[in-house]
């Protein structure tokens, strides 16, 4: 059981090591990014935070929320809520800002790569939601509200409330939105996680 916890412990810090060194990429890459980093990017736009700062700060306003959803947090949430911002802030700071449109290119596929692997990893860990898909499933526990229309009801509010923070929208954000579904599929069965998970995994990715 220890050398499970181990390995699943060390797949989870691996995963979000990846996703944070993603939204990296995206950012740097200047053509859009992600729905809800249109918005952690408007808020650092206005107040002068790092994004990665922005998104611990928005991670546990959105574990509050979780609250009166009566949900509980896994290692794996609160693992997602730090890392995650700490990761992107260090890798943006390494990551030169690319001048032509063949490496912005490139940066955003080495995003969109980035993340689908670290989600497969994280996910795969079983160790937690996190805390903003924890919040999509809490509303369709709750209230019946189906995944699919919380989720694009709480991305579109927040990526319309960055975009006029300043928040960049553009090709990466459509990008990810399109395609991030079907990459996390592939990566969920490259990381084999228990069946059960994978068929979860893959209906939530649908969804998106």
């Amino acid at each position: 059981m220890r050398e499970r916890f181990a390995e699943r412990l060390t797949r989870c810090v691996l995963g979000l090591a990846g996703f944070g060194s993603g939204i990296a990429f995206f950012v740097q890459a200047d053509i859009g990014v992600p729905p809800w980093d249109v918005f952690h990017q408007g808020i650092s736009e206005k107040t002068g935070l790092g994004l990665g700062t922005v998104l611990i700060i928005v991670a546990f306003f959105v574990l509050l929320l979780w609250i009166p959803l009566r949900l509980r947090p896994g290692l794996g949430t609160v693992l997602n809520a730090v890392q995650i911002g700490l990761v992107e802030n260090v890798v943006q700071d390494l990551l030169p800002a690319p001048d032509h449109i063949a490496i912005q290119l490139a940066f955003m596929c080495a995003g969109m790569l980035c993340i689908a692997a670290g989600s497969g990893l994280y996910i795969g860990a079983e160790l937690g939601s996190g805390p903003r898909d924890g919040l999509m499933l809490g509303l369709n526990a709750r209230f019946g509200i189906s995944v699919r229309l919380a989720r694009t009801t709480v991305e579109v509010t927040v990526m319309v409330i960055g975009i006029f923070l300043g928040g960049s929208l553009g090709l990466g954000t459509f990008v990810f939105a399109f395609g991030i579904g079907p990459l996390v599929q592939i990566t969920l069965k490259l990381f084999r996680m228990s069946p059960s998970a994978v068929h979860a995994a893959e209906a939530e990715a649908q969804e998106q």
